[in-house]
């Protein structure tokens, strides 16, 4: 499991990095986006990865991976907005938007790390395409509970499938970097 932490690392470091340059960039114009519409985005994105994969022709050149970093990286915004709340303005500055990122990883991460441990690496013999499928199936399942006014009955949260889709990007990454 060594290995994959530092695999793990390595993939957030190029998400952070990106979320840090478009903080600079954009500021943090994010923190207007309702739950829904960023569900909406990383579902574009994951559809987008769908297409790639099972279609020939490329009209767009970029591939799968910066599609994958989009996801953690719009999971992570949804993760913030869900402890923060959504506001009418942008109000954070790039200090704090980083330090909330770092926390959401961390708390991600020792998610990983405690079902790898009980399901012993699994995610190594799968797919890319069908981590891509399990992150479909994680945002219907989000839309779902949107839909539902945020309640379940004996479901996950919409935070915890959202940590799910971070980490099966993270892996689908970790599989792309291998080849």
């Amino acid at each position: 499991m060594q290995d994959t932490s530092k695999q793990y690392d390595a993939v957030i470091k190029t998400c952070r990095d990106l979320f840090t340059k478009k903080m600079s960039d954009y500021g943090s114009a994010w923190r207007i986006l309702r739950l829904p519409s960023l569900t909406d985005q990383i579902f574009i994105k994951a559809q987008r990865i769908r297409s790639l994969q099972q279609n020939d022709v490329r009209k767009v050149d970029e591939g799968e991976q910066s599609e994958f970093i989009g996801i953690i990286n719009y999971c992570i915004m949804a993760l913030i907005q869900i402890e923060k709340g959504v506001v009418e303005q942008p109000d954070m500055d790039v200090n704090e938007a980083i330090e909330l990122y770092d926390k959401h990883v961390a708390i991600t991460k020792k998610l990983m790390e405690d079902k790898n441990h009980d399901y012993g690496e699994a995610w190594r013999d799968m797919r890319v395409s069908s981590l891509t499928d399990l992150i479909l199936q994680k945002l219907l399942r989000v839309k779902q509970i949107e839909d539902n006014a945020g309640k379940t009955i004996v479901s996950e949260g919409i935070d915890a499938n959202y940590q799910d889709m971070v980490n099966y990007a993270v892996f689908a990454m970790i599989h792309l970097n291998e080849k």
